[in-house]
């Protein structure tokens, strides 16, 4: 009995940090220990910042939030050489309130959303375990439309409070894994030029008519592993980009994206639309995609290129949805377009100072094989001067139309662009619209419709290539 009395008080004393000087239990911090309330009413900033705070100063270790509390926070800093482990039944929640949030995302460009969980240029950064981060996005939406939410009006257009959930800024080695994110206001995990990154088994869980609620954002970033996720987005599930804010960090390269479920309301995969650099050696593979708007997308505009990309063993479902988000249910959509001039975001933002109209770059060398898609649209490949887009290789894919909704069809989404941001076709084809392509390689590939579109889809050979 004495025995194992003093085995469990050890056990108890290793758990809180304080037994006696070892180094396994002196790198434990509980943010209950420096004050934490944790009830999910109290704001809690100040104490998970303290527990950071002295982890950082004692050169590492784990910042323990405890199973079963919710600890509500403003803005916090994440610092290096520090595991922060969610317990399960845990909960870190944004604070809902907007005035807290003043730090933006995007350095002088305040109109794109606030920090929330954020660092810059750190090292040796883990998030795991079996507990929740909640961002708490409904508390920052308007009115509850048909499938999405208004955005509230905001007293300044330049400014936007919302809080993006993990603004991971010039990390090298990061880790996220096992955790559930979810309930973002704005992107949720963004990496920024780091280094050395894996997210694995995560499941990301954002409220599919909260606009701009992207899931994972790898920009100017390198050596990137995502596997074993399950992701539900109001935007873009995983995307790839080189953001003109953060241009000092330098391409994104060397990106593997594996064994994923994802449902998003814009795009599942998406490269772009922001690409002032390059975005190449990138492999997504043995992934699945449900009722999402677009399955598949390149959209570059900018005048970053893209390169060396291959899609391999993906199944896509994609339907239509309401002109809130961007696509017509392309199963594959390969573009590049200049962006728009008029839009303040776009005119600010997106060109290089000085400039007042950008320019895209090359899009080449990208692979689709083994590709199974049922959506209510072809698929559309495009770009504003020819030969931009060329050698697209679609291999051992099959494509079947079928009609899910009753939005109108006949229209494929060229937006964010410059003109026109719709082609117009007065009728779905089998196959796919090209727009300036040249080395388009489709090999043993099938084109179908079943019996829900009939007298929907345009007669004549399977495989149909309208070519503008």
């Amino acid at each position: 009995m004495f025995t194992w009395v003093m085995a469990a008080v050890c056990v108890c004393l290793m758990m809180t940090g304080c037994c006696g000087g070892s180094n396994t239990c002196s790198t434990v911090y509980d943010v209950m220990s420096y004050g934490a309330i944790g009830d999910g009413y109290h704001d809690d900033t100040k104490a998970v910042q303290a527990a950071i705070d002295a982890a950082e100063k004692a050169l590492g270790g784990t910042v323990v939030f405890p199973a079963g509390h919710t600890f509500m926070t403003g803005p916090v800093e994440l610092k290096s050489n520090i595991n922060y482990n969610l317990e399960v039944n845990s909960v870190w929640l944004a604070n809902p309130d907007e005035s807290i949030y003043s730090q933006s995302a995007f350095f002088e460009n305040r109109g794109e959303g606030m920090v929330w969980i954020w660092c810059k240029d750190k090292k040796n950064i883990a998030i795991t375990g079996q507990g929740t981060i909640d961002g708490n996005g409904i508390a920052f939406m308007g009115e509850e439309l048909l499938d999405s939410y208004e955005l509230k009006e905001l007293k300044d257009p330049t400014f936007d409070p919302r809080p993006h959930v993990l603004t991971l800024m010039g990390v090298e080695k990061l880790q996220i894994r096992d955790v559930t994110i979810r309930n973002g206001a704005y992107w949720t995990v963004h990496l920024i030029g780091c280094h050395d990154a894996s997210i694995i088994g995560i499941s990301l869980l954002n409220n599919l008519k909260i606009r701009n609620g992207d899931g994972i954002d790898i920009d100017h970033s390198t050596k990137v592993r995502i596997a074993d996720c399950y992701i539900t987005s109001g935007d873009d599930c995983i995307c790839l980009k080189n953001r003109r804010e953060y241009e000092e960090y330098g391409p994104c390269k060397d990106i593997v994206v594996t064994n994923c479920v994802m449902s998003g309301r814009s795009c599942a995969i998406k490269i772009g639309s922001e690409n002032m650099d390059s975005i190449s050696d990138v492999l997504i593979h043995n992934c699945v995609i449900k009722a999402s708007n677009r399955g598949i997308g390149i959209q570059n505009r900018d005048e970053g290129t893209v390169t060396n990309v291959v899609f391999d063993n993906i199944i896509i479902e994609s339907n239509l949805f309401s002109e809130v988000w961007w696509g017509q249910a392309e199963p594959i959509y390969v573009t590049s377009y200049p962006r728009a001039t008029s839009n303040h975001k776009d005119g600010n933002w997106r060109f290089p100072k000085g400039v007042t109209e950008g320019r895209c770059g090359e899009v080449s060398n990208i692979w689709f094989r083994n590709v199974i898609a049922t959506s209510e649209n072809g698929f559309f490949i495009g770009c504003d001067e020819k030969s931009k887009v060329h050698d697209i290789y679609i291999q051992n894919s099959k494509f079947t139309l079928h009609r899910a909704t009753d939005y109108p069809l006949g229209l494929f989404d060229k937006r964010p662009c410059k003109g026109e941001g719709w082609v117009k076709n007065d009728l779905v084809r089998f196959g796919y619209v090209e727009d300036n392509v040249t080395g388009m390689h489709i090999d043993n590939c099938t084109f179908s419709a079943d019996d829900t579109m009939t007298g929907k889809v345009a007669n004549g050979v399977k495989g149909y290539v309208a070519t503008k």
